[in-house]
């Protein structure tokens, strides 16, 4: 999809990242979760958005704010049980908006 045929909806849920080589990437917001007093982004890489047929895997990264109150950076989880919990959590509250697979 053009970026100039976005709306103005689709590009505010639009969040670019850096990788670790510093190339950008394009990732949907698609929720904020709290757990144990923590704050999780949950996101969808955008190239996998863009296409419906894709089944694509989430991304979920840990909030970290900064010294500046308006800037916070997102760092990934290692802890397996963590992000089991935060996509759990996600899966119950939009159970009826996506159709989520099993892959156990």
């Amino acid at each position: 999809m053009d970026e100039n045929n976005m709306t103005e909806e689709e590009l505010d849920n639009i969040i670019i990242l850096n990788d670790e080589t510093g190339a950008e990437v394009k990732f949907e917001f698609l929720d904020l979760v709290e757990l144990d007093g923590e704050e999780y982004v949950v996101l969808l890489p955008a190239d996998e958005a863009e296409n419906e047929e894709e089944t694509g895997e989430v991304v979920i990264l840990k909030v970290e704010g900064s010294e500046s109150e308006e800037e916070e950076s997102y760092v990934s989880v290692d802890d397996e049980e963590v992000l089991n919990k935060v996509f759990e959590m996600f899966k119950e509250k939009f159970k009826d908006e996506f159709n989520f697979i099993d892959e156990d």
